[in-house]
């Protein structure tokens, strides 16, 4: 069973990118797209077939320390937001329970890359900027399976 999407977008998705101010509605949809392509919308927290992988947006504990380590190191205007929600970093395991903290993760994640995101309409464009940026050239996942995943997850039905 995933979450509704609605709910996790209004209750999770936006505060918790508002925390670091990049609540952008392109933000938003991209934060929104990896969840349903990487856990279904949370329907697996840790990586299938016994990965690192971890939470709703299967965040590999490399990347968050990474993240924690170098990046907002050089960021002391996003490391004093997070400070006032988590004074020090939490263990990546955090982000399975977490979903402030994932979501935070995730969009910091994007947030290192110099390309502009793509219009929060461009399904295309988003499905393109999370395998370049998230799943990796490397990585299994395809854009087609994104933008399925969109249809299935966060796509609002009638």
């Amino acid at each position: 069973m995933s979450m509704h999407a609605r709910q996790f977008r209004e209750y999770v998705v936006r505060p918790a990118l508002a925390i670091v101010a990049m609540d952008s509605p392109a933000a938003v949809a991209l934060v929104m797209g990896t969840a349903a392509q990487e856990s279904g919308m949370g329907r697996h927290l840790r990586q299938v077939g016994g990965g690192p992988a971890l939470g709703v947006f299967q965040m590999e504990p490399a990347t968050y320390r990474d993240i924690w380590d170098h990046f907002l190191n050089h960021q002391p205007g996003i490391l004093g937001r997070l400070h006032d929600w988590w004074p020090s970093p939490p263990l990546p395991e955090r982000m399975i329970t977490d979903l402030m903290l994932a979501a935070v993760m995730c969009r910091i994640h994007y947030r290192r890359v110099r390309e502009p995101l793509p219009a929060a309409d461009d399904l295309p464009g988003l499905a393109r900027y999370w395998k370049k940026h998230y799943n990796t050239p490397l990585g299994a996942g395809t854009e087609a399976e994104f933008i399925d995943n969109w249809h299935r997850h966060v796509e609002e039905k009638g």
